[in-house]
Order: C-alpha cells, then sequence, then structure tokens
C-alpha cells in the first residue's frame, strides 16, 4: 500500500529542491543523499541532521484489551510502560523468527501507537488485525502521519527554537503527544536511529513540508544538514542498531540478533515465547558479531564469513564507517567460532579478505544523553 499514493512522501519536491539523489527504497522513492554521505554522517555525529522518515508505519491499537494484545504481539513487556513512554521491542512469529521490529508508543493502558518499518506495514497491519478481538480498535494510520527525526548533539538547540515546549523536559525515549512547532501540532518524542540525541516528530502529511523548512531554517546558522538513507545507515551500523531484512528477518530470532534484552521471557506469554525459550535452553545457534576489516575490501550485505577456511556465516551489514575510517561489518555466524579479537575473513569477489572481531557497539556518543 502507498502510503501517500505514489510512493512518495509529503517531502519528495523539498528533497528536489535541495538536489537529493534518489533510489527506490522498499518502493518509496527516497534521497539516498544530498551534498555526500560521508560529510551528511559527519554532521549528526557533530552538529545535527534533518531526517525524512515519513515512509515508517503508524497502526494504532485502543479499546479496554489493548495492553494485553499489544503485551501478546511483542517480546517486551508493555505493562511496565508508563504513560508517554515508548519501548523498542519485537514481534515474532510461532517458530521465533522475527515479524519486525518496532516502537510502542503508550498512550494509556488503552491506546497505543505502533511504529513499524515501511516495507512491512501491510503484512504488520494484517498480523496485529489477526491477533486482536473484536473488543479492540486495530486502524493502519499511515497515511496521516508525516515523519521526521532530527539527530545529533545540536538537535534540542535547533528545535528548541521552534516550540514553546520546553525539550529537555523530555526523557529518553518518552514522547509528548502535542507539541505546537512552528504554529502546527505534533507528536515528539526523544528517539532516533542514529546513536545520538534527538527527536522523532510525528505530524500532518499537510504541515510536514513546512515544519521541515522552518527546522532547515532555524539549523542553518548551526550547520544543520538534510541527510539521506545512505548516511543513516552508516549512522545506524556505527550504533549497532538492527535493520530488518539484514540482522533480523522470519530466518533470524531476536536471541540470535543479539537482542535477548529485548526478550522479556518473566512476563508471561507471547507469540514466539515457546520457540524462544527453547532455542535459549538448547543454545542459541548463531551470533551476530562486529568486526572491522584488516585489508582493503568493503563488506556488503550476504558475502560469505569464514574462519580456518570453513564457511561460518554471512555478512548482514557492512560498509565503510566515517567515524572510525575504517570498513566495519556485523556478521551473523555459527556461535563460538570466533572469540573478541579473533580474526575471520569476508569473502569478497571469491578472495578471503582478512578482519578482526571487535566489541559492539563500533560507536559510542560523546557526551551524556538526557
Amino acid at each position: 500500500m502507498a502510503k501517500y499514493g505514489r510512493m512518495r512522501t509529503p517531502l519528495y519536491e523539498q528533497h528536489q529542491s535541495l538536489g537529493g539523489k534518489f533510489i527506490d527504497f522498499g518502493g518509496w522513492e527516497l534521497p539516498v543523499q544530498y551534498s555526500g554521505i560521508i560529510e551528511e554522517h559527519e554532521t549528526v555525529r557533530t552538529t545535527a541532521g534533518l531526517f525524512d522518515v515519513s515512509h515508517m508505519g503508524e497502526i494504532e491499537v485502543k479499546g479496554p484489551d489493548a495492553l494485553n494484545v499489544v503485551q501478546k504481539l511483542v517480546t517486551g513487556d508493555a505493562a511496565k510502560l508508563r504513560d508517554n513512554q515508548v519501548l523498542y521491542s519485537l514481534m515474532c512469529y510461532d517458530d521465533g523468527g522475527v515479524v519486525d521490529d518496532l516502537l510502542i508508543y503508550r498512550y494509556t493502558a488503552s491506546h497505543f501507537l505502533l511504529v513499524v518499518n515501511a516495507a512491512n506495514i501491510d503484512k504488520d497491519y494484517s498480523w496485529v488485525l489477526e491477533h486482536a478481538p473484536t473488543t479492540t480498535t486495530v486502524e493502519n494510520l499511515s497515511a496521516s502521519y508525516a515523519q521526521l527525526a532530527l539527530q545529533g548533539p545540536q538537535a534540542e538547540e535547533i528545535l528548541q527554537q521552534l516550540t514553546p515546549f520546553p525539550l529537555e523536559k523530555i526523557p529518553f525515549f518518552y514522547f509528548v503527544p502535542s507539541v505546537v512547532i512552528s504554529g502546527h501540532f505534533a507528536l515528539v518524542s526523544r528517539t532516533g536511529y542514529t546513536g545520538e540525541d534527538g527527536f522523532e516528530i510525528y505530524t500532518s502529511p499537510e504541515a510536514a513540508p513546512f515544519v521541515w523548512e522552518k527546522i532547515l531554517k532555524a539549523g542553518r546558522p548551526l550547520g544543520l544538514l538534510p541527510i539521506g538513507l545512505g548516511a543513516r545507515d552508516t549512522l545506524r551500523l556505527e550504533a549497532n542498531l538492527p535493520l530488518y531484512g539484514n540482522e533480523l528477518s522470519p530466518e533470524i530470532t531476536p536471541l540470535e540478533a543479539g537482542l535477548s534484552a529485548f526478550v522479556k521471557f518473566s512476563k508471561g506469554e507471547f507469540i514466539g515465547r515457546s520457540a524462544l525459550q527453547l532455542q535459549k535452553e538448547m543454545g542459541i545457534p548463531r551470533e551476530l558479531l562486529g568486526f572491522t576489516m584488516l585489508e582493503r575490501g568493503i563488506p556488503r550485505s550476504t558475502y560469505p564469513v569464514t574462519v580456518g577456511g570453513d564457511r561460518v556465516g554471512h555478512v548482514a551489514s557492512g560498509g565503510y564507517s566515517p567515524s572510525l575510517k575504517q570498513n566495519i561489518g556485523l556478521a551473523l555466524i555459527a556461535r563460538g567460532k570466533v572469540a573478541e579479537g579473533g580474526n575471520l575473513a569476508v569473502i569478497v569477489r571469491d578472495k578471503p579478505i582478512a578482519a578482526r572481531r571487535i566489541p559492539l557497539p563500533f560507536y559510542r556518543k560523546r557526551y551524556k544523553r538526557k
């Protein structure tokens, strides 16, 4: 389903005017870069960047059984959420494979907003509907939202110029349902996908171009730039944030992806619990590890990974790290095949290129997050 009919966000014309270079991303025509991936990446790490993420999906769950529905669907414990708190979690199939990873926004115990990946909107909506009782209203509101992400050390200073609401009062992974930004109402959360401080701003498709322009204008003296999908991917890779289809899929469980902290067995039943519990007890067969290349060669998704000449897995994500100034990657391999600091090889064009396992995440922010 196209959120806006043509698989373009409400900011398409703004991206064109800024010289954005477009690519197809899950059926969406989105900018991969403007001034250049490395410059955009470094701008987010040092100042701030503005992203259009309006292709993401929003599914509302309302009713007296809303909390029970969400608890059944996700691996995390939504019952521990306070009102106006956000939870990162996963939805799993019965066999433990991942339907999607998502953010859960709790308004109240009877009202939740699920923010899901763009390519999975229809699948996720059907999945939630399938597991919701008739007492619960499930609505796909994706076409009603545009989403901007303002990320970086100076994100708060920039956005504060446009709203009377004291943004320092929004803790990490909390949200305010109604903030006035340049005269337009928006849901604002202190969340992001970059490893930096920042905000995600949900507003109407009609208001989005105006808000986008206002934020760019306010941030221009501080060095704010529009940021494309290319830098979004390098930023999330450095911060070890998973991408559905790479680190997560129906064939990869959260435990294999290194996301055990987001699987709360103690909360009770949820879809996939039995399979994940069995995997945990029997021994998790694969692990996600970080590595840096020791020789020239760029690790790409699906490239084979070997240890001692034997294939042990594949690259999930990889590329050049502007922060580390070297090629890095995430690999999903058989558990226990290589220790921290141990050597492995990535097969690039049929040639094994030396690499070394290093700790995750590759990058940690340089300042205290509020």
